[in-house]
């Protein structure tokens, strides 16, 4: 009986998908990643995304102990790699994260809240294929303690403090000008002549 119903369900989801492509296929301007997917997209997506992480998954919690040390770690390693598109707050709100389709989730809400320490760890892992979540993990999973620590800070971020998020702005990737600004500042620190930027016309 349990076989039947996994058939049953494989099927639902090979179905959906069909559908799904065939609209892709027929309806013009289904591929531009501008606006927002509608809510039973979203809703879908993660249901097929959630019945395809391995069961062993969601049923871990996390092996990593909490301390305020692993909780910086992450914190540094979320503001270096992860910050870009989900921001330091793990609102979502940057330059990038609204461009992608669908949009970058805000991790404080408890639809992202709810999902048990493994499957956070499996996204975080793994990554989203057509999304543009990357696959952060390094080598097997049972080596990758980062994304466990990620997990924990995912878990923080709702009750984040903006002392934290003022220290975080520190391990963020710097832009392009900022880059400039900071080569120029060198340049004059060590005694060389200096030319001023010419601004970038876009």
């Amino acid at each position: 009986m349990l076989r039947k119903i996994k058939w049953l369900f494989f099927l639902c989801v090979l179905l959906l998908i069909g559908g799904i492509l065939t609209a892709l296929w027929v309806l013009p301007g289904m591929f531009s990643a501008k606006g927002t997917p509608p809510e039973w997209e979203v809703k879908a997506a993660r249901f097929i995304r959630h019945m395809a992480t391995p069961s062993h998954f969601l049923k871990m919690s996390n092996p990593v102990r909490f301390s305020p040390e692993v909780l910086a770690e992450a914190r540094h390693h979320f503001a270096d790699h992860c910050a870009t598109c989900h921001a330091n707050d793990g609102s979502g709100k940057t330059h990038m994260g609204p461009n992608f389709y669908p949009p970058v989730p805000d991790l404080r809400e408890p639809v992202i809240q709810s999902m048990p320490d493994g499957e956070l760890f499996y996204v975080i892992h793994h990554g989203i294929r057509f999304t543009g979540m990357p696959a952060w993990g390094k080598g097997s999973p049972e080596e990758d303690e980062e994304s466990w620590q990620l997990v924990w800070f995912i878990r923080h971020l709702p009750t984040i403090t903006p002392e934290e998020i003022v220290e975080m702005k520190k391990d963020n990737p710097l832009t392009r000008a900022e880059r400039e600004q900071q080569e120029i500042l060198d340049q004059f620190l060590s005694g060389e002549d200096v030319e001023p930027a010419t601004p970038h016309h876009h």
